[in-house]
């Protein structure tokens, strides 16, 4: 098959060996898929992929990996073990994860659980789940995205919340916006640099959008939490960029007692001075997300027509100008979602 292989921190479009499913697994066609910024750190940080205990990541240099985890596919064939349940021919989607022997490995970043970045992978069947036909499948790709901040809404909305500061307006911040909006959390102010970013937030539901170059989201933040009648804690922060210095910056800013969720990943190092987030009193989560109930609960709410994810997708391509697409995403110079259709 062809796909986008990385190998030895090079990314190619070649073939390379067609997957071959296991006991349980389906072997199916990649239909639509989306880059991830997750894809992009994962190649530029291998030594972070290394340094993982899990064993769910695997960067090996010497090895093909074909990455990609965001999709939507056609079952071509089952392999042994499988019950029957999604003949070939069904649009499936699955969480990103397959089971290789007795654990999980992370699909599209483990040599042996082939991405959707190539026109054929693999699923187990256990965790796949059917997509009707009158979901698009560019919307289904994007389930896993839009699943990160239906997960820290989750979590945030454990206590009330009077109004949402969210900090970026890629896939990930939009996501978050979706999720506080199907809560009727409000008012939402999102931040971003990027003019067409901030038009973005505002199609999903934001009230105020803040360019951080002339303004402040945390005064914002503020002047919400005075006419709620609320301290910092009855605002949530969603740090959704995941930029080194940001986090620092918003605990600086931010409301005393403001509770702080670490969305947007990092693959570098980076500090936070623990006296001073002390002295603000506030809260920060980091990871640990989605869980089971937000991904298949965001995916769900897709195929229902209560979460349309698609005005987050700039671009359509193919898997040849895949590489070109990775440096536009390396750069933050893209559209929230670029979407691919290896088999197109």
């Amino acid at each position: 098959m062809r796909a986008a292989v990385l190998r030895d921190g090079k990314l190619e479009v070649r073939e390379t060996a067609d997957p071959v499913p296991g006991d349980g697994q389906l072997l199916v066609k990649v239909l639509s898929t989306a880059i991830c910024a997750s894809d992009v750190h994962y190649m530029d940080h291998p030594d972070v992929v290394r340094a993982d205990t899990s064993g769910m990541f695997v960067y090996d240099p010497d090895r093909d990996v074909v990455m990609g985890h965001e999709f939507v596919c056609e079952v071509v064939a089952e392999g042994p073990g499988c019950t029957g349940q999604f003949p070939p021919g069904t649009r499936v989607t699955s969480i990103p994860a397959l089971i290789v022997g007795n654990g999980l490995v992370v699909i599209g970043q483990h040599p042996d659980a082939p991405g959707s970045f190539g026109e054929r992978m693999l699923l187990s069947e256990v965790m796949v789940r059917a997509v009707p036909d009158s979901a698009p499948n560019d919307a289904i790709a994007l389930v896993d995205a839009f699943a990160v901040g239906e997960f820290y809404v989750r979590r945030a909305a454990a206590q009330p919340i009077a109004a949402g500061v969210v900090i970026g307006a890629g896939a990930i911040g939009l996501s978050t916006v979706a999720a506080l909006v199907a809560r009727g959390i409000g008012p939402i102010v999102v931040a971003d640099y990027s003019a067409d970013r901030r038009a973005l937030a505002q199609q999903f539901g934001a009230q105020i959008v803040v360019d951080p170059a002339t303004a402040s989201p945390y005064e914002q933040q503020a002047a919400l939490a005075q006419a709620a009648n609320v301290d910092g804690s009855g605002t949530a922060i969603f740090e959704c960029v995941g930029k080194e210095g940001l986090l620092q910056q918003i605990v600086d800013d931010c409301l005393a007692g403001s509770r702080i969720f670490a969305a947007g990943g990092w693959y570098s190092a980076d500090s936070l001075s623990l006296v001073r987030a002390t002295k603000k009193g506030v809260a920060i989560q980091f990871g640990g997300g989605p869980e089971p109930q937000d991904w298949y609960g965001t995916l769900d709410a897709i195929v229902a027509g209560r979460l349309d994810p698609l005005p987050s997708v700039g671009r359509t391509i193919t898997l040849d100008e895949l590489p070109e697409a990775f440096d536009e995403a390396r750069r933050g110079s893209g559209p929230p979602r670029i979407t691919v259709h290896p088999n197109n």
